[in-house]
């Protein structure tokens, strides 16, 4: 089997390498005597390694069946010769490497290592001097029989390069026995491999990047992950894309409000390339990583878009208020709306049969809370991003303190529905949201509970709007969320102006006060669900403490209705307001000890257990790098609309069946607390909230699919047919790489 791997071939002519070679080869000739020393022998057809030596060699004595091992290209160089890395720079070709390996083994991708610069002003070239080893993963099929021995053949291409440049050739052999117990390193080669390994740039993990287009090129943003104290301005960055920068062009590391800033200077030959990725490296001796010994960082760096004109601008805002708008309307759809539907429910049938005008303005009091809810929550939520938290839509309900406060509140507001608290009663304020309040306040705290009830899920159009909300400007975002609000308000209005539809309604009377503590039940569902989502965010602890609150804030309203004011003598009404206090202070400290605290390790989520595995920055990468198809569930247990689509779509059958035949590796991105990681994702498809289902086929080029908020077992299995053959090929491949 023949695998052929390079690095990235460059169609520019400068990058040619024998365009810079043959003018220096002929000076060179031109001289008495030729080329001197050792470069007499070069014409000899027995050097196919001028000024250099290659070896290949493997980490391991011997493998075992479905195992990886690694062997590496070791080239020495020659004092004063290199060469070169996969972005030669502005002279030379990387090296091709050619493998021909039994039936059934595979090697993966040439690992490259940091490269050094070597200045040949006006030109920069990106290479390697003294001992370089490339390394390659192996993978030994499982039905390698024990006892039989794997020949792995290289040919290989590399230019060795001083004043001129020298094509070297190698082809060579390596035999290495399968064994049932092997696989240990050979002791002799261990601190080779152990040395190049650290020459390789570490994964990015919490550090994040992006280029901003700039006049000239490019202003390379680097954000270091928190605790991060070193300000050192020792960086240079080696892209991958050779046809991207001017490599000649020093660049200038700068530090600016916690952000690590390169100016790059674009290439004559850019096309305007979607990422910069490439090595970040420390040239002060230091390290990325705790010991200080990583002096290198791989980087994904994306290429924002530059500002569009004004005229573009206003265009896109006046979509994306469509689609806010669109949003919000549809937000009345969606499950997170259910635990306020009865509050709905009951302001309707109280309002049915009365005056036109008072009606209409409680729709209008209705939609203020809403659209007002909207932009409080919009102000808190740019606010908390420009202090530098990661943070989404939705961010209220990742806080344990809201989560219990939102519960307890939802628990007095079924108290009251239930008659527990008797009108007339201090309590029954809370209660009144959205019932029987002839106020129009009622009805202004019923769209404020709506919103920040319903929010934290994504409708269809709604997560376009707000993803595009977070990048533009505080005054436009604002205008977007006040048409999300808008949008969710409307058929409240729509209904509260149209008197013929309340007319329908039944007249007054004791069926309202039935439907009235009817609909409490809705109330304490929606508590005990909540006591849910706080047991996933603080444990079986704080769970516990959140039911101790609700049962003393039941018993502190039960104290309170028992002996309503007015009816009772002054004696009982001052005993039970004060059993009452104390049972409300008792509550408080029980809800505190609840948001204090943590949950077990075993038992943070129920989401990652069975064949989901837990969301990490660089999974997805890897995992379609050894040609695995990806689906991301991006979810929180405080969406309802989220625990709908798995309850009923991810854990039917058919579909856990199509993930399995396909080798689909499943990952579960929880967002129930706040995770900087999951944001960031959610950020790089344009959203901020959940629910988000993504698709990622094996292979790495090609794009992620978006698949819809509210799913279907047929939505899935299509996007799973569509993902198409080859994806399934792919994916064989990497079940017997140790897939899903």
């Amino acid at each position: 089997m023949q695998k052929r791997t390079e690095g990235p071939r460059r169609y520019r002519t400068l990058h040619s390498g024998w365009w810079l070679a043959a003018p220096s080869l002929l000076l060179a000739l031109s001289r008495p005597g030729g080329i001197p020393g050792r470069s007499e022998a070069l014409s000899a057809p027995a050097d196919t390694t001028p000024h250099s030596e290659a070896y290949l060699v493997s980490e391991a004595r011997s493998v075992r069946p479905g195992s990886t091992f690694t062997v590496a290209l070791a080239i020495d160089l020659d004092e004063g010769w290199h060469t070169y890395w996969r972005n030669p720079g502005d002279s030379g070709t990387p090296a091709i490497l050619e493998w021909s390996l039994p039936a059934g083994y595979h090697a993966g991708p040439v690992q490259w290592p940091a490269p050094e610069r070597i200045p040949a002003p006006p030109l920069m070239s990106y290479a390697f001097t003294g001992r370089v080893m490339l390394l390659t993963d192996i993978t030994v099929p499982p039905d390698a029989r024990p006892g039989t021995t794997a020949r792995l053949g290289l040919s290989a291409e590399f230019l060795v390069c001083r004043e001129i440049c020298l094509p070297a050739e190698v082809t060579r052999s390596l035999d290495v026995p399968v064994a049932a117990g092997g696989g240990a390193p050979d002791p002799a080669r261990a601190e080779a491999f152990a040395a190049a390994r650290a020459r390789l740039p570490m994964e990015s993990g919490a550090w994040q990047a992006s280029a901003i287009p700039t006049p000239a090129g490019y202003d390379l943003v680097v954000h270091p992950p928190r605790g991060w104290d070193e300000r050192s301005a020792s960086f240079y960055f080696f892209v991958d894309d050779a046809t991207a920068l001017e490599h000649a062009v020093p660049q200038a590391p700068a530090w600016r409000d916690g952000s690590l800033h390169l100016a790059l200077t674009r290439s004559a030959y850019n096309t305007d390339p979607g990422a910069l990725d490439g090595v970040l490296e420390r040239t002060d001796g230091g390290g990325f990583d705790e010991a200080g010994t990583r002096a290198a960082l791989a980087l994904a760096v994306p290429v924002q878009k530059a500002a569009a004109t004004p005229a573009a601008s206003h265009q896109a805002l006046a979509i994306v208020l469509v689609f806010a708008f669109a949003g919000g309307l549809l937000l009345n759809l969606m499950p997170c709306v259910f635990p306020v539907l009865s509050l709905k429910i009951l302001g309707f049938v109280h309002h049915a049969g009365g005056e036109a005008r008072r009606t209409r303005l409680h729709g209008v009091a209705f939609a203020a809370g809403v659209i007002l809810s909207f932009l409080v929550l919009a102000t808190t939520l740019l606010a908390v991003r420009a202090a530098g938290a990661e943070v989404g839509w939705g961010f209220q309900l990742q806080s344990p303190a809201v989560v219990a406060a939102l519960c307890v509140l939802l628990f007095v507001i079924g108290l009251g529905f239930a008659g527990v608290v008797e009108p007339g009663a201090s309590l029954t304020r809370l209660a009144g949201v959205g019932g029987s309040d002839p106020r129009y306040r009622g009805s202004f705290l019923t769209g404020v509970l709506a919103a920040v009830v319903a929010t934290p899920c994504t409708a269809p159009f709604m997560g376009v709007a707000v993803g595009a909300a977070l990048v533009r400007p505080s005054a436009e975002a604002l205008g977007i969320f006040g048409m999300l609000g808008m949008g969710m308000a409307v058929p409240y209005v729509v209904l509260s102006s149209w008197p013929g539809l309340l007319r329908r309604v039944p007249r007054p009377g004791a069926w309202m006060e039935t439907l009235k503590q009817a609909l409490a039940f809705p109330m304490f569902a929606v508590s005990a669900w909540l006591v849910w989502v706080f047991g996933l965010q603080t444990g079986m602890d704080g769970a516990g403490a959140l039911l101790a609150c609700l049962v003393l804030v039941g018993f502190a309203a039960w104290a309170v209705g028992r002996w309503p004011a007015g009816t009772s003598t002054r004696r009982a009404l001052v005993t039970s307001r004060a059993v009452a206090s104390l049972a409300l202070v008792a509550a408080g400290a029980a809800a505190w000890h609840g948001v204090r605290s943590e949950p077990a390790a075993a038992s943070v989520s129920e989401v990652t257990a069975g064949a989901w595995r837990p969301f990490e920055e660089g999974l997805v990468e890897a995992q379609r790098r050894m040609g695995r198809p990806v689906f991301v569930d991006f979810t929180a247990a405080w969406c309802i609309s989220c625990q709908v689509n798995e309850r009923l779509v991810l854990s039917d059958a058919a579909v856990l069946d199509a993930f399995r035949a396909r080798g689909v590796v499943l990952v579960k991105a929880d967002w129930t607390r706040r995770e900087p990681d999951i944001t960031r994702a959610l950020e790089s498809f344009g959203r901020s909230g959940v629910p988000l289902y993504v698709l990622y086929p094996p292979d790495p080029a090609a794009e992620p699919k978006l698949l819809p908020a509210m799913l279907t077992t047929g939505i899935v299995l299509d996007a799973l047919d569509a993902m198409g053959a080859s994806g399934s090929s792919l994916a064989d491949a990497g079940r017997s790489n140790g897939g899903l």
